[in-house]
C-alpha cells in the first residue's frame, strides 16, 4: 500500500457528499460550523476516500470515514483513519459513532463507551443527538503509550 495524504475539502464538496451518500452516511450537517473534512489521497494523486472531524470543545468526533468502492479491503481505511488522527492535538479525546464498523475501529485502538460517559459537547452534536440511531455503538480512541 502506498502512503496516503489528506487534503482539506469543504463540507459542500460534491465528491465528499456523493461518497457519503453511497455509503449510507449522513450529509445533513456537513456544511455546519466546526467540521473539517478531508479527501484521502494516494501517492499518485488519486482520491481513495474521505473522513471528517468535528470539534466538540476540546474533543473531536471522528465521522464520515469512507473508502471509495473498488478500493475497500486494501488497508486504506486504517491508513486513512491514522492520517486523520495524526491531525488531532495530543490532549484531545476522539470519539465516534458507528452502526456497523465497531470491529474495524476496535482494531485501530477504539474502545466502546457508554453514552452517559461522553462529554456534554460530544453528546450535543447532531450526529449523536439526532442523525445516528440511539443503537449506534459509541467508541473512544485510546492513544498508544509514547
Amino acid at each position: 500500500m502506498s502512503a496516503l495524504s489528506i487534503e482539506r475539502v469543504d463540507g459542500s464538496d460534491l465528491d465528499l457528499r456523493q461518497a457519503l451518500l453511497s455509503a449510507d452516511l449522513p450529509t445533513d450537517d456537513t456544511e455546519d460550523e466546526g467540521r473539517a473534512f478531508f479527501r484521502i489521497v494516494s501517492d499518485d494523486g488519486k482520491a481513495v476516500g474521505f473522513a471528517g472531524l468535528q470539534a466538540c470543545e476540546g474533543d473531536q468526533l471522528l465521522r464520515s470515514v469512507v473508502v471509495l468502492p473498488g478500493l475497500r479491503g486494501e488497508g486504506l481505511g486504517s491508513a486513512a483513519v491514522s492520517a486523520v488522527l495524526a491531525t488531532v492535538e495530543a490532549g484531545s479525546d476522539v470519539f465516534l459513532a458507528t452502526t456497523n464498523a465497531s470491529s474495524f475501529f476496535a482494531r485501530l485502538g477504539f474502545i466502546q463507551v457508554q453514552r452517559e460517559n461522553l462529554p456534554a459537547a460530544v453528546l450535543a452534536t447532531r450526529q449523536l443527538s439526532s442523525l445516528c440511531p440511539s443503537s449506534a455503538t459509541i467508541m473512544k480512541f485510546i492513544r498508544p503509550p509514547t
